[in-house]
């Protein structure tokens, strides 16, 4: 190839189909260029055109799109977590694309509190003296550790070190706070006795957190919230539960009959502060079933010292996400969180999932069955714990490729693959897409065959 072959900018601008700004289309054109030039002046061989057509659809699949989440993960971290009620999405739309009262007092026209009423709803929820929300759980404990701990002592369990998805590790978080992270215990055996030893003069709080991606089976102890909260309560030292994934209330009254199984371990918000907790913490998108958010709840003393560090202003939730996490507490404070698309698809019967699996199979022209399988909670929330449930099992040659074209279709479509079988789950697709769903699968599998 000679460099007199290699087309003007504007000309391979106009070769590019993915429809992405022009601006963009000009860089990956002239750095596509440029790369091929240099290949050519080296001896080699490189075609701009290839070279900037890998690179635009590469942008192109990067770009925001909805999908269809076949996984049977319902909290799937990598595809946004929980789906949030519609109302709830439609108070966030009109809050971004208009104006809302998020700091004004309708009564008089003066400044009113960012998260007023959000906060009211909180504590009657929980039951809490006071509420404040922040962007992330991540932001909740970290400023929780710098506005009660500072540069002083805190205790934690060996077993509670824990790591969730992004490399978030929690004595990185504390180191990075500034106070002082003091292991007790051992990996699995933690007691109260190893707790009352580490206390000193420095000790600024005592810290509980819930290992919400693991758990430690066996041979395994752990000091009980309540043993914590009454040592702290004799020591003058406030204790601080960071609970993550969000389970208001283990009695969930919000659903008919007694709490679903597979929630058996996971702790209660209410039921934390009702055991004394001075300071909890939890997920907005996670169990709660709202958006992103870190909700911290305890004594009012406390939770205004949150309140009013420099740091707090940092942290705070824009105007939609705070409309939308309102209306998601209001749904708990009217009993009807039940109505969450989290515990909608939570609570589906597999005898309902087995119906809508056949209905879709009946739609694809491909060899599958309808098959017991299991769902997850996802986002690091009820590990090890399992959801029965019914799904669709692909029996293809190649599965690798069927699981690619799905992603690659107008309507991407995320499945999972298990010992050599894909398996569309239906349990996190709502059911007013399930031909939609039948479509893509149609579409792909027709792909593999061409």
């Amino acid at each position: 190839m000679d460099l007199r072959d290699l087309p003007s900018v504007d000309r391979l601008v106009g070769e590019l189909t993915p429809d992405l700004p022009r601006t963009v289309l000009t860089d990956i054109a002239r750095a596509a260029i440029g790369e091929a030039r240099s290949a050519i002046l080296a001896g080699g061989e490189a075609d701009a055109a290839t070279i900037a057509r890998r690179v635009a659809d590469t942008l192109d699949r990067a770009r925001p799109r909805g999908v269809i989440n076949a996984t049977g993960v319902l909290l799937h971290t990598n595809l946004g977590r929980a789906p949030i009620h519609p109302k709830a999405a439609d108070v966030a739309a009109w809050t971004a694309t208009g104006y809302s009262n998020v700091e004004l007092d309708l009564a008089d026209g003066g400044r009113g509190g960012r998260t007023a009423y959000l906060e009211a709803l909180i504590t009657t929820i929980t039951g809490a003296e006071a509420a404040l929300a922040v962007n992330n759980n991540a932001a909740a404990l970290f400023l929780t550790l710098m506005a009660i701990a500072g540069d002083r002592d805190v205790p934690v369990s060996r077993g509670e070190l824990i790591e969730i998805g992004g490399s978030y590790r929690l004595p990185e978080l504390m180191a990075a706070s500034g106070c002082r992270l003091v292991e007790v215990g051992t990996t699995n055996r933690t007691r109260i006795g190893d707790f009352r030893a580490a206390i000193t003069d420095r000790t600024a709080m005592l810290l509980k957190v819930h290992p919400s991606n693991y758990r430690v089976a066996g041979f395994s102890e752990e000091a009980s919230l309540s043993e914590l909260v009454t040592l702290g309560e004799e020591s003058g030292i406030p204790t601080v539960f960071d609970i993550g994934s969000g389970l208001i209330d283990d009695r969930t009254p919000w659903l008919e009959g007694p709490p679903p199984k597979w929630l058996s371990d996971e702790p209660g918000v209410r039921q934390s502060v009702e055991a004394g907790v001075d300071i909890a913490m939890f997920s907005g998108d996670k169990l709660f079933g709202g958006p992103q958010a870190g909700v911290i709840v305890g004594r009012k003393e406390l939770v205004d010292r949150l309140r009013r560090h420099p740091v707090s202003r940092a942290m705070r939730l824009d105007g939609a996400s705070l409309n939308a996490l309102a209306i998601t507490a209001e749904l708990y404070a009217d009993g009807r969180a039940g109505d969450l698309p989290f515990w909608q698809m939570a609570t589906l019967e597999p005898a309902e999932l087995d119906r809508r699996c056949r209905a879709v199979a009946d739609v694809v022209d491909a060899e599958c069955e309808v098959i017991d399988a299991n769902s997850t909670v996802g986002a690091g929330s009820v590990p090890g714990s399992e959801v029965p449930s019914r799904v669709l099992a692909f029996g293809v040659a190649d599965t690798d490729r069927l699981y690619l074209e799905l992603l690659s279709g107008r309507v991407p479509v995320v499945s999972r693959r298990e010992r050599g079988r894909l398996l569309i789950d239906l349990r996190a697709v709502h059911r007013s897409i399930d031909q939609v769903l039948a479509r893509s699968i149609s579409e792909a599998v027709e792909r593999c065959r061409s």
